[in-house]
């Protein structure tokens, strides 16, 4: 597993690029976009499995894995390439940086994802095969080959929209073995703390949203619910031939977005408020409500930001303030 990575995505100065004067879908042959040389044969031996994983937590931030077949988000996306080229995923797949692949912190391994580049309009389909990046407002780490198809290579990052593709992914579900320790209930799922941003009480002005006191002891877990039926037949059918998605890309038409680091969503405008006013030092916090899942949820925003890097310096100043769970996000 490389949850240990920190490799952040190269600033580099954006190359200039041609305007598409077309705003229709168009598919785009993979020959047109510059191949990368092809490193040696990679020595490590892939046994791929299909695996979820348990809660884990890294720099002090809790991540929950789970299949969520209606995933949506938006956020900004880096790539990787020759460090990591050969290397074991997550799922022990064979890190190949000319594919189409990626890296998610909480989808399950792999997953068919559509990813599109809101500066350019461009999107691919995308094997998510690894977790990361756990480097502050990155939403997903692709290959270099698939930064390469989405044009921001040079770049280092883009905005992008991030959607699970359901069928897909559970026909791939059913294609391989699954991890052997999935079967066993973890109680760490139900011990691990909630992230601050999901809390509905949030502590008294003056004192670090870390400083909390740990949540209580949970109940005795309930037995593991019957898997889903998809599930049940993954198990016995030999694993078969890894193999990213076609590298083709669609051109849509892009659209304005704007850039906000958002410190917390809750169901209730007063913890909300109470979020909106801590965080007025480090900048102008608003509230917007927003329906999710048929919820009224209120979201604590700052911002738009003018660009990413003032974006990322933001969101540093927030975290290192006691908010670890604050995130980036693009608004369409």
């Amino acid at each position: 597993m490389l949850a240990s990575r920190r490799w952040i995505a190269p600033c580099l100065m954006a190359a200039s690029g041609l305007m598409l004067a077309s705003c229709a879908e168009t598919a785009i042959v993979a020959n047109t976009t510059k191949e990368i040389t092809q490193a040696s044969t990679p020595a490590a031996k892939s046994s791929p499995v299909y695996k979820v994983g348990k809660p884990y937590q890294v720099d002090g931030v809790w991540y929950y894995p789970g299949a969520d077949y209606s995933y949506v988000a938006t956020g900004i996306a880096s790539w990787y390439g020759p460090d990591f080229h050969g290397k074991l995923t997550a799922n022990g797949e064979v890190f190949d940086m000319n594919e189409v692949t990626g890296a998610h912190k909480t989808l399950p391994l792999p997953t068919i994802a559509r990813v599109t580049n809101l500066d350019n309009g461009r999107s691919i389909m995308v094997r998510i095969n690894d977790r990361g990046p756990f480097v502050n407002g990155r939403i997903i780490d692709l290959s270099r080959r698939a930064a390469q198809l989405l044009g921001f290579e040079q770049a280092g990052t883009a905005k992008v929209r991030v959607e699970v593709e359901a069928d897909q992914s559970r026909q791939l579900a059913l294609s391989l073995p699954h991890d052997s320790n999935e079967a066993v209930p973890a109680p760490a799922v139900i011990a691990a703390p909630r992230a601050p941003v999901e809390a509905q009480a949030l502590p008294p002005p003056g004192q670090s949203a870390l400083a909390s006191p740990p949540p209580a002891a949970p109940s005795p877990a309930p037995a593991p619910a019957k898997p889903a039926p998809f599930l049940q037949a993954a198990a016995d059918p030999p694993p078969a031939a890894i193999k990213a998605p076609p590298p083709v890309v669609t051109q849509g038409a892009p659209g304005p977005t704007n850039v906000y680091v958002q410190a917390g969503a809750f169901s209730q405008f007063d913890n909300a408020n109470r979020l909106r006013a801590q965080l007025s030092p480090l900048g102008d916090a608003k509230i917007s409500p927003v329906l999710v899942n048929n919820q009224q949820m209120f979201r604590v925003r700052l911002g738009p930001l003018n660009n990413v890097g003032a974006a990322d310096q933001l969101l540093d100043r927030i975290i290192k303030a006691g908010y670890k769970n604050a995130e980036l996000v693009v608004a369409e």
